[in-house]
């Protein structure tokens, strides 16, 4: 029979043999090196696309200071290093992300590093969360929608997954504070905590949460009309093939072969869809970021593209591309340890 195998239980000295496995640590060595070439690639791209864009930090620095003569500018530049080649300044950039050092930002003067490190717990909160929210309605309604197909359930949960999918995610979030916020009052209409009050602990944390609810909700909404769409049509397509009808001959319920067969297999394109679409996951994070000035990774890209502080961009751009390829990576290896065929590969 078709598939039979591919939604067998695990011996527990399965994952021993995986481990031990050298397809896999070959695969996974691969992935690295692969990665390794893009990774500089896009590290050469970003840098020359934001060093040839006019204007830099010491332009915008004259400017707000009410002008500067020719002289002192030339100065600020070659202190900060901007007066030397584009090669030079690559060079040298690269030199450092090897010393794990990020660089300088000319308009908080700090360093890169310890500024984007104060805004990652924000973004993985907001991220994180939108993802894990997305996922869980998403399979909720797939599963829902995949029962009877062109029911009145199904027609219904199309139609909301259609306007999650449609509607613009800034749009959205404005609805949320003039109904949630300005007319019911129930939840703060921005910001990651309330800065009049001197919470610790538990009141803390139940704090960031209320201020994180709109937010998560914005950014998780169109995210999960796409997984419900996708739930959906592979539960539908696995549900044809011979190893489900197996199941069922062996006598095992309805709701055995939906939950243990069939949704276990059609959480795997899913997979596949959160390691693509982690990138624009970050970029939808910089929108919601804006209306409810969420203090991460976002709001401080957009800042940084105001003040020309190409440092604090780079890094930004940088660490993002990182974790989109080790992601990517991980779903790799997650499909090779399922399935043995792309081991062969």
């Amino acid at each position: 029979m078709a598939r039979m195998g591919c939604t067998a239980t695990w011996p527990a000295s399965a994952l021993p043999d995986i481990v031990k496995n050298s397809r896999i640590w070959r695969l996974l060595l691969s992935r690295l090196g692969r990665s390794a070439v893009i990774v500089a690639g896009i590290l050469v791209v970003n840098f020359s696309l934001l060093h040839l864009a006019p204007g830099d930090a010491v332009s915008v620095l004259a400017g707000e200071s009410g002008g500067a003569d020719k002289e002192y500018v030339d100065r600020l530049r070659e202190t900060y290093g901007l007066g030397r080649s584009l090669p030079e300044q690559l060079i040298a950039y690269a030199k450092g992300l090897l010393r794990f050092d990020l660089g300088w930002s000319f308009r908080n003067n700090t360093s890169v590093s310890e500024l984007i490190w104060s805004r990652v717990p924000a973004t993985l909160l907001l991220v994180g969360a939108s993802v894990s929210v997305a996922v869980f309605i998403g399979v909720v309604l797939g599963v829902a929608s995949s029962r009877r197909p062109n029911s009145a359930t199904d027609n219904v949960i199309s139609v909301v997954s259609l306007l999650a999918y449609a509607t613009p995610a800034f749009w959205l979030g404005l609805m949320l504070i003039v109904l949630f916020s300005l007319k019911l009052g129930w939840l703060p209409t921005g910001g990651f905590r309330s800065a009049d009050l001197d919470l610790r602990g538990f009141a803390a944390a139940v704090d960031i949460a209320r201020h994180a609810v709109l937010p998560i909700l914005t950014l998780s909404m169109f995210y999960s009309a796409i997984y419900a769409r996708l739930t959906r049509a592979s539960m539908l397509e696995l549900a044809q093939f011979d190893y489900v009808r197996t199941a069922y001959a062996k006598g095992l319920s309805e709701r055995a072969v939906r939950y243990r067969h069939v949704l276990r297999n059609a959480l795997l394109p899913l997979a596949t869809l959160l390691g693509i679409q982690f990138g624009s996951l970050l970029g939808g994070a910089i929108v919601i970021e804006m209306v409810f000035s969420w203090p991460g990774l976002g709001r401080l890209a957009f800042e940084a593209i105001m003040a020309r502080d190409m440092n604090v961009l780079l890094g930004i751009l940088f660490l993002s591309s990182l974790l989109v390829v080790f992601i990517n990576i991980a779903v790799d290896m997650v499909y090779a340890i399922l399935d043995p065929r792309i081991r062969a590969h």
